[in-house]
């Protein structure tokens, strides 16, 4: 499309559209998600708080409604959403969000539930002590300032304040291409690490381990992981923390018991953990847990009733840990902009190392300023003690002069400043009284500037100074731990079993693939008799327990598992087996079983290959079961029976009706292959195969109804290595070539 617009830029889309998207990742990243390293704040958060000194909302001072705050900050300094405004203040105040809130806030600000924060207009709120001391210092020239968006105001470029805000109320933000999440910690823990960085600059990052014990948590729980695995974390910047919910069994008068949840994880709202706990109740995940009561007023209270007084309180309690957010994972990204506002992933020790150098900085940058306010001091009251000691001329010289200024300036040597405050000053100060103050004044500034002098030129005096400023930060602000350190293992695999009542049923499979479970051990002789779908009839069928695992084995080589507390009842029909699983209309089902623990399985396929199996690894844990058996072109899964105890032989027979015996031993057992070759074929393929006793011969059905077997006892003739072609069967043996 031709234009003749004159601000029209004739470039590459990809280029302009890579230039633009670039702009924007950069902003996000150091303008909006990340926290500095120096104050721990982002953009928003430090544009609310200095809006808020500004309206003079300091902590002994009235509160403001939280709408006038949100006005001023989109107003002069931040020029986004209310909303968004709004709901980074709220989070400031929310002291189960932050361990050192921010904000003092009046009025509905949220709750552990979950519950929203009520609209600005009915809010109010000021500083809080914390916040305050993390902005002192602003008045005395210890940080740059800046030009607002619309260059109408100034605002601090960072916040001075001795209060390590980053890793004490920690922070959480996605930017284009990365992301942070700093966990709270306890303040006093972290100036014990940071006066030792002082004296001990070189000292191992793993040795921070002494003083800071782990993420504090303000509402508390229990930190499981263990001192190497929190080390670790520290060391890299990366990782995560195993948090649980503080649980105490509570004894009752007769033997009862429930569990009581007095803190939950950091982060989960407790509305939410309420029903994630109820679904399983309801959904029968959980049988032994009977029911869930909250009876939280200002502290959390939950009661966890087990279904009955012989439940396992630790079978609970881990079941509960895997299920819901009673134990979660917080993860650690120490992902902040250093000094330089450059993106990058500390250490624990990198992270309070470069706080500390921005605090020696502000020292030095206090001091100096300091410094050039007492000089101004010293030379006017030097000019004023000029004044007193020739005061009589100085009184002549302004009643006889027209311009007395530079008359007082070229007689006594003063400069401007000195001269014009000689001038402005008031008669009242000119009683002797005055001149001996103005000389005590100019002497203890003098002391002081000596001491700023020599603490400036001094690393020494420096490191003593701030550790003194730390030790007061930490008598004033430092708790105890609200967060646990246990060290306890990963919440153990579970014996799904354990959690569900244990019933008999018959399991019925059709040969058109439907399933159904009706319950008791119904007689197998009363199957045919069921109502079947017309073309259908009975495939399958054994007796079960509901706490069982059923393994279907499909032609392909796949092996799926059913639970049998979730088969379809007896009543109808059924279900189609296909729907609660992924298997495709086309494949046939070779068989089904109960895959007890321990047992072994014998798995052959029509190309005359096999392997044993464990049960174990016939356990599939989704809809798409697994590949057990890796199929040749052409070939399928024939046979998969259980080996008996004992069994110590295998009788393979090829559909070319030949016979071979050899032992199972030379049999791999695989989780997961082809197998080895069982027997040789110049036609066909394998028929059927069975582990057996060969003490106790090779058994086979009969034909018709009399339910008779033969056994042969004699096997010589057909026992050979494995992968012969073998020989003609005994006489007698059926026309199918299956075992039975």
């Amino acid at each position: 499309m031709q234009t003749d617009a004159p601000n029209t830029i004739d470039t590459p889309f990809d280029a302009a559209l890579s230039e633009r998207y670039l702009v924007y990742a950069l902003s996000t990243i150091t303008a909006r998600s990340l926290p500095d390293v120096r104050d721990g704040l982002k953009p928003v958060h430090r544009r609310l708080l200095w809006a808020m000194r500004l309206l003079r909302l300091d902590p002994a001072g009235a509160y403001k409604k939280s709408a006038r705050v949100v006005g001023d900050v989109i107003g002069k300094y931040h020029p986004h959403g209310d909303q968004s405004v709004y709901d980074a203040m709220v989070r400031l105040a929310q002291d189960f969000a932050l361990r050192y809130p921010l904000v003092d806030g009046q009025g509905n600000f949220g709750n552990i539930d979950g519950d929203n924060a009520a609209a600005y207009r009915y809010t109010e709120a000021r500083l809080t002590a914390v916040a305050a001391q993390l902005m002192a210092g602003l008045d005395e020239g210890t940080v740059d300032f800046r030009s607002t968006y619309n260059g109408e105001e100034e605002e601090p470029e960072v916040f001075p304040g001795l209060f390590p805000n980053l890793l004490a109320n920690g922070a959480s933000g996605i930017a284009v291409g990365m992301a942070t999440s700093i966990p709270p910690h306890n303040v006093g823990e972290l100036i014990d690490a940071a006066t030792h960085l002082i004296d001990n600059p070189k000292a191992e990052a793993s040795a921070l381990m002494d003083f800071v014990g782990g993420p504090d948590f303000p509402t508390g729980g229990v930190l499981v992981d263990s001192r190497e695995a929190i080390a670790s974390a520290y060391v890299t910047g990366r990782g995560s923390f195993r948090l649980r919910a503080s649980v105490a069994v509570e004894k009752e008068k007769g033997g009862g018991w429930y569990l009581l949840v007095s803190e939950i994880p950091y982060g989960v709202q407790k509305g939410r953990l309420i029903e994630q706990i109820a679904a399983l109740i309801a959904d029968k995940k959980l049988p032994i847990l009977a029911d869930v009561k909250d009876e939280s007023a200002e502290e959390v209270r939950l009661i966890l009733e087990p279904r009955s007084r012989t439940v396992d309180p630790e079978l609970l309690l881990e079941s509960l840990y895997r299920l819901t957010d009673l134990e979660i994972r917080f993860p650690l990204n120490l992902n902040v902009l250093d000094a330089s506002r450059t993106p990058l992933v500390m250490s624990l020790k990198e992270t309070l190392t470069s706080w500390l150098a921005f605090q020696f900085q502000v020292l030095v940058r206090r001091s100096e300023v300091r410094i050039g306010k007492i000089d101004d001091r010293l030379e006017l009251l030097d000019g004023f003690l000029i004044a007193f000691l020739n005061l009589d001329r100085v009184i002549a010289i302004i009643r006889g002069e027209d311009e007395p200024k530079p008359v007082m300036i070229a007689e006594f040597s003063l400069s401007d400043r000195q001269a014009e405050a000689i001038l402005n000053m008031r008669l009242r100060s000119l009683r002797k009284l005055e001149e001996m103050e103005i000389a005590k004044e100019r002497a203890v500034l003098v002391k002081e500037r000596e001491e700023l002098a020599k603490l400036i030129e001094s690393p020494a005096r420096q490191r003593t100074r701030l550790k003194k400023d730390l030790a007061e930060v930490r008598a004033k602000f430092g708790d105890e731990r609200r967060t646990k350190l246990e060290e306890a293992s990963a919440a153990r695999e579970l014996d799904w079993s354990a959690m569900i009542e244990k019933e008999p049923i018959t399991v019925i499979l059709s040969q058109r693939g439907w399933i159904r479970a009706m319950r008791g051990h119904v007689a197998l002789e009363e199957i045919a008799e069921l109502k079947w779908r017309e073309g259908d009839g009975p495939f399958i069928h054994f007796h079960a327990q509901t706490t069982d695992r059923l393994a279907l084995f499909a032609a392909n080589g796949r092996v799926y598992t059913l639970a049998g507390d979730k088969l379809p009842g007896g009543r109808g029909f059924g279900e189609p087996v296909r729907l609660q699983i992924d298997l495709a209309g086309e494949v046939d089902i070779v068989t089904l079983m109960v895959a007890r623990p321990g047992m072994k399985l014998l798995i052959a396929s029509s190309d005359g290959r096999g392997f044993v199996a464990s049960a174990e690894a016939t356990l599939a844990e989704t809809r798409k079961g697994k590949q057990l058996v890796n199929l040749r072109s052409g070939s399928t899964v024939a046979v998969v029976r259980a080996v008996p105890d004992g069994a110590d032989s295998l009788a393979v027979i090829g559909d070319n009706r030949k016979l071979l015996v050899f032992p199972l031993a030379e049999l791999p057992e695989l989780g997961r292959g082809q197998g080895v070759l069982l027997q040789r074929y110049r036609d066909g393929g394998l028929a059927d195969a069975i582990a057996f006793r060969l003490s106790d011969g090779l058994s086979w059905a009969l034909g018709g109804d009399s339910g008779r077997t033969r056994t042969e006892a004699d096997l010589t003739p057909w026992r050979a290595a494995r992968g012969a072609a073998g020989r003609m069967p005994p006489i007698g043996f059926p026309r199918s070539n299956r075992f039975g």
